[in-house]
């Protein structure tokens, strides 16, 4: 039973040295970002719960353009990424093309939102019940942080077509270093700036946008730069500029493949933001604790996300270069391998993650709130691991439609409605709500064990090409 079981799921010393050889500079990366983003949120939460919650609320608004842009890429990665399995650095290259197109659209549309619609996109999650906070101090607050961070969506959006086409090459130490940089820059200047350090002035909220667009240019010019120096290494980068072709069947193809997941990866994105929003309706306290809670449960995630990522890179890989049972093993592997990680990271989470909000100058309900946020996301942990982990494998071969239905039609007709539900026309408390929502994860699990299992994700979607 027991050789049964470790031939299926674990891998031997060559196999792991692979898996974390991909993974450990991308964790190392967001485990950077996600610190110095916790740190940030905590020197903004230390002028105020209103600027805290006014950038809680921008921050949200932004991570569902970051969500676009990374379906904007990943959908001409799955074929990028089979591309380079196959050797195939031209299709790689036409890929990446597509990749700049479609990120430099939606960074285009964001900002003629934000611009015009900013004001009333902010003011959907702040509402007068509660007893917490000053939610016109709270807008204001908002709307000047997020006129300063328009300026950091289009370097964003061009780093990360180089950014994603450089990872499913295996490269991920570049992406790393520059990430490093950045948010090192981010974490100084925000010091700096919110505060008012030697010289500099005290611009608060709007200092912790300046730094934080600078860090932007400073990750996208550190990567641009690298990927058309050391063209040897980023074979696709040869003659990328050349001409702004993409063969009509490569680009029909990366449509009918990609748009599924473009789409599913801004529905999931604005439908997380939905559900905040949700949460939002019982006051600036809900707002300030989740602000909280995420950004403590961030700093935990990274393990499951960025393993669960890499399973797009390897799988996708060997089903581009044809080794379909080779695929299928090290998915099984990876896998268990993530999910038992994430048991001990969520572990750890629940027993030391409580004493993170005492660090946060704000009112003690919104601490104890953010504590309960804290223990319930550790508890859920595991299951958003598996179910991210059957995310990714599904996406790998290029099942993007089933990935819809498996990600963002799930959370419209199934979460949304039940957290609007809960959260509007019950007197459930705020805990018993999030508790709730967050467990219904359980039934995203058991779809997902049932669609990895039937093996319809096994497939070449290059070798026409």
């Amino acid at each position: 039973m027991w050789k049964k079981f470790k031939k299926k799921f674990i891998g031997d010393k060559d196999f792991y040295s692979r898996v974390l050889t991909l993974a450990l500079p991308l964790i190392i990366q967001n485990a950077i970002t996600s610190f110095v983003s916790f740190l940030d949120n905590i020197m903004v939460g230390q002028i105020g719960t209103e600027q805290m919650s006014g950038v809680a609320i921008v921050n949200q608004l932004l991570f569902v353009f970051n969500i676009c842009i990374f379906g904007g890429v990943s959908g001409a990665g799955i074929f990028g990424t089979q591309f380079y399995g196959k050797g195939d650095y031209e299709g790689q290259k036409y890929a990446f093309r597509f990749k700049m197109y479609a990120s430099l659209a939606i960074g285009c549309i964001a900002l003629c939102l934000f611009g015009c619609f900013g004001t009333e996109l902010i003011s959907l999650y702040l509402n007068d019940t509660g007893s917490t906070g000053d939610i016109a101090l709270a807008l204001q607050y908002g709307e000047e942080y997020l006129l300063i961070m328009m300026a950091s969506l289009l370097p964003f959006a061009i780093s990360q077509a180089y950014v994603n086409t450089i990872r499913e090459s295996g490269q991920t130490f570049v992406p790393m270093l520059a990430s490093i940089v950045a948010v090192l820059t981010n974490l100084i200047l925000d010091w700096l700036l919110i505060f008012g350090i030697g010289f500099f002035p005290a611009w608060g909220v709007s200092g912790a946008a300046i730094a934080t667009v600078i860090s932007r240019f400073v990750e996208c010019i550190i990567v641009v730069v690298w990927t058309h120096v050391c063209k040897e290494k980023n074979l696709f980068i040869r003659g990328a500029y050349r001409s702004l072709r993409i063969p009509k069947k490569v680009c029909k193809d990366i449509l009918i493949k990609g748009t599924p997941l473009m789409v599913n990866e801004m529905l999931w994105a604005s439908g997380m933001a939905a559900i905040s929003q949700c949460y939002a309706v019982r006051g600036l306290e809900v707002v300030a604790a989740q602000n909280i809670s995420s950004t403590i449960s961030n700093l935990f995630n990274i393990v499951y996300l960025q393993l669960g990522g890499c399973i797009s890179i390897v799988v996708g890989q060997l089903l581009g270069a044809g080794k379909i049972e080779e695929a299928k093993d090290a998915d099984n592997k990876m896998i268990f391998f993530s999910v038992a990680c994430c048991g001990a990271v969520a572990a750890v989470m629940a027993v030391i993650g409580r004493f993170f909000p005492s660090i946060y100058n704000t009112e003690e309900s919104i601490r104890e709130l953010a504590r309960i946020f804290i223990t319930i996301s550790a508890l859920v942990m595991p299951l958003c691991a598996f179910s991210h982990c059957a995310y990714f494998t599904l996406r790998s071969g290029g099942k993007t439609v089933v990935t819809f239905l498996f990600d963002s039609v799930y959370t419209w007709v199934l979460v949304i409605p039940f957290a609007y539900l809960l959260a509007n026309h019950t007197a459930l408390s705020i805990v018993a709500i999030f508790f709730l929502v967050q467990f219904t994860e359980i039934i995203k699990v058991t779809l997902g064990f049932f669609m990895v299992k039937s093996g319809v994700w096994l497939q070449n979607i290059v070798g026409e090409h």
